[in-house]
């Protein structure tokens, strides 16, 4: 659901994306940006918002278990190791030794913003062209700033740096407009300031917050101010990844109804981000629907239906009440409606499975693959071991095991244990 941002040809632009941290309150084996939210990791989130900006260089600094972020990225971005994790300052110059004769400007993204969205990457990538900042920066104003670091201004209202929340005085923690993690800047201006910036007597880590000081005092920062609160929360432990969690559950599913998809209970309805419905679906109580399957339009799904693993289903289709597809692909008109299992199986157009019919695709090394042509009817209780082929039109009795192997030919008709092919009627 992320639309390509059209930005002017003369913006020559790299994206960062700082993504090196382990996430240590998240008290989890995997870092913090291979967290997941909604279907996809935290960075994946915010790779596709940098993607759809159509950076012409776009970067991933990763450093603690760097080759689970390289696998999770692919060929996406390229990966810059920061080996020594001393901070946002030393990530963003470690990315910056790889921008070196870049001439352009330069978007900064955090990996724990998930929610921001692409529209307000856009209003921030417009005020830095339209007033040639040498930093446009994304800040909120929040009644509880707790840990964010404070945005500094002088009595004209410019902007004069960032306190970060340890540093903060009693005076600067009273402050409520807070920085968010998404900057744009010139290139040499930002690779200037980095080489700058010293490292925190506190925290003995260098700050990226602390180019914004430098920056100001030679040229001009400017924030953009956004109203939505919840599009720029971050996550550092556990229940505030739970709580962007549910935000990103309500805000994906009022997307689709307000596209024409009918879902009769939010409340117990899970569509992960990267799934596509077509118009006119009716989605039933107690459905999850996950990793970027694909529904067509005028589909009835569930209730207590379950769909994944990148499964298609065609358009006019029924998937009904505790039915499980993974890895599949359902064609137009067909109908699953009662208690099966449909797993890395072709199943064609206009086909009934009945209530209980499973494909066994997993033989104990490896998952095998079940073909249900079109036109095929499936009796109640059929079991499918794959790797199996049903034919054109072919009738399974109810509580048929067609065996591993087996190529069913067109319109025949098979019952029994083992499945067995009647003999044609005269």
């Amino acid at each position: 659901m992320i639309k390509k941002l059209k930005t002017k040809r003369s913006l020559n632009l790299a994206a960062i994306i700082l993504a090196a941290g382990k996430g240590v309150r998240m008290r989890s084996a995997l870092p913090k940006a291979l967290q997941t939210i909604c279907g996809e990791t935290m960075l994946n989130h915010v790779l596709r918002k940098v993607e759809a900006i159509r950076a012409k260089r776009v970067l991933v600094v990763a450093g603690h278990k760097i080759d689970l972020v390289r696998k999770s990225v692919g060929g996406r971005a390229e990966i810059v190791h920061q080996k020594k994790l001393l901070g946002s300052g030393h990530a963003l110059n470690q990315a910056a030794k790889g921008l070196i004769g870049f001439k352009g400007s330069v978007l900064v993204m955090y990996c724990d913003i998930p929610l921001l969205s692409q529209g307000t990457v856009a209003r921030l990538l417009a005020n830095h062209v339209a007033r040639s900042t040498d930093c446009s920066l994304l800040s909120v104003t929040l009644d509880d700033p707790s840990s964010y670091g404070r945005i500094q201004r002088d009595p004209a209202g410019r902007v004069t740096g960032i306190v970060e929340s340890l540093d903060a005085g009693a005076a600067e923690k009273r402050i409520q407009e807070v920085n968010v993690g998404c900057y744009v800047f010139k290139s040499a201006p930002l690779f200037r300031a980095l080489r700058q910036i010293k490292r925190n007597p506190k925290k003995k880590e260098y700050y990226l917050t602390d180019v914004i000081a430098i920056l100001a005092r030679q040229g001009r920062v400017e924030a953009v101010v956004t109203q939505d609160r919840g599009e720029v929360l971050g996550a550092n432990t556990r229940p505030e990844l739970a709580g962007l969690e549910k935000m990103m559950d309500e805000r994906l599913l009022n997307q689709w109804i307000d596209k024409g998809i009918r879902i009769r209970d939010p409340k117990t309805t899970i569509i992960d981000a990267g799934v596509e419905i077509g118009h006119d679906t009716v989605i039933l109580p107690h459905t999850v629907i996950e990793e970027r399957s694909v529904i067509g339009k005028n589909c009835t799904i569930g209730p207590f239906a379950r769909i994944r693993g990148a499964s298609r289903v065609g358009d006019h289709s029924v998937v009904g009440n505790f039915v499980e597809v993974v890895r599949s692909r359902i064609g137009h008109h067909t109908q699953i409606k009662h208690l099966s299992y449909i797993g890395d199986a072709a199943v064609g157009s206009f086909v009934n499975i009945g209530a209980g019919t499973i494909t066994a695709n997993y033989d104990g090394k490896k998952k095998n693959q079940t073909v249900i042509k079109d036109g095929a009817h499936l009796g109640s209780g059929t079991v499918l071991v794959a790797p199996v082929t049903l034919g054109r039109g072919v009738i399974t009795g109810a509580g048929a095991v067609v065996t591993r192997g087996q190529y069913v030919p067109d319109r025949a008709v098979v019952v029994g244990v083992p499945a067995r092919k009647l003999p044609r009627k005269k």
